[in-house]
């Protein structure tokens, strides 16, 4: 099976992205190649800080020693400082994302895996800043879905970063039916099931109870759901959220979607946060987050803990030779 190349952002220089990035490359990668989007001089930095060894090899190159990173070179434009971010820093960011994810859209690349971004440092450089998520999206030209995903569960979100007050109102039906739509074929696709079983929260406590504790179950989620049912997809709800994620339910399903981020999310923290990842689904390629921010406070000290960017590496680069092999 074809060796897939996956495409590195480690994210806001300033904050724990280059070091994780650094602890990586201490081990070279049986299941990939890797090809750093990033500025040298910070990434060498931050193994010297953590007494590790990093040669810096050039992007067409192959790793084959521990220390060994291909790097494919975007200038920071101000001097880094860990724990200090610098808005001057915000366009090689951002920079850094675009390239890598052209070069994934031109085939050059298999996958995507990106650290940690500091928004309002992006922001306050000059740039209007959502997300990663969206930004890949809009250059992508694709609607997009985000799903956290760990050993235990994956959760999809309907709605992501939004006030809670605004949730309700975000929840129509044409955007719920493309969530739904695009989730189970992610599962079908990349994830390799043929018939997902996908669980789907209701919104409200006890899922309305029928009408008493809200209709959006009625009137919105019902509806949608019974129309993809009757085009062959198992989908199991409206559940109410409060025991949707319990362990005999999860057994059940292969993924979960929640109507917005803080009724899903903090259970797949729970279950174990520091393997969690964060995937972009509806991309014409795999990405693939670290589920952790910048860490400003620790960056530079050697503790932040690199399980997250080990496990989204892994699990790029397995959903990268799915879509190879297919």
């Amino acid at each position: 099976m074809q060796h897939p190349r996956l495409a590195l952002v480690p994210g806001e220089p300033a904050g724990i992205g280059p070091e994780l990035v650094a602890r990586l490359a201490q081990k070279p990668r049986e299941d990939c190649t890797l090809v750093a989007f990033a500025d040298p001089d910070t990434l060498t930095t931050a193994a010297a800080t953590l007494g590790l060894p990093l040669r810096i090899l050039p992007e067409d190159a192959r790793a084959h020693a521990a220390g060994d990173l291909c790097v494919h070179v975007v200038r920071n434009a101000a001097p880094v400082h860990f724990g200090r971010t610098d808005p001057r820093n915000a366009q090689p960011v951002v920079d850094a994302l675009q390239t890598a994810a052209r070069a994934c859209l031109d085939g050059a690349f298999d996958g995507l895996v990106t650290g940690p971004v500091h928004k309002a440092t992006i922001n306050a450089g000059g740039i209007a800043y959502t997300g990663t998520t969206e930004l890949l999206a809009t250059q992508a030209g694709t609607d997009v879905v985000m799903m956290l995903a760990n050993e235990t569960v994956r959760v999809a979100l309907a709605t992501t970063h939004l006030p809670l007050r605004a949730v309700a109102d975000a929840i129509q039906p044409a955007s719920l039916e493309r969530t739904l739509r695009i989730l189970h074929e992610a599962m079908r696709g990349p994830f390799g099931i043929d018939a997902p079983r996908i669980a789907v929260l209701g919104l409200n406590p006890h899922a309305g109870e029928d009408g008493h504790m809200g209709r959006e179950e009625i009137d919105v989620i019902t509806p949608v759901l019974e129309v993809l049912r009757a085009q062959g997809m198992d989908l199991r709800g409206p559940l109410p959220a409060d025991t949707a994620f319990l362990p005999a339910k999860l057994r059940e399903v292969d993924a979960v979607l929640a109507m917005y981020h803080d009724q899903g999310l903090p259970v797949l923290k729970f279950s174990g946060f520091e393997h969690a990842v964060n995937l972009t689904l509806g991309l014409p390629y795999p990405r693939v987050a670290v589920d952790h921010g910048t860490a400003l406070d620790i960056a530079g000290k050697g503790i932040a803990d690199p399980s997250s960017l080990f496990a989204a590496v892994a699990t790029c680069a397995r959903l990268a030779r799915s879509e190879i092999a297919a």
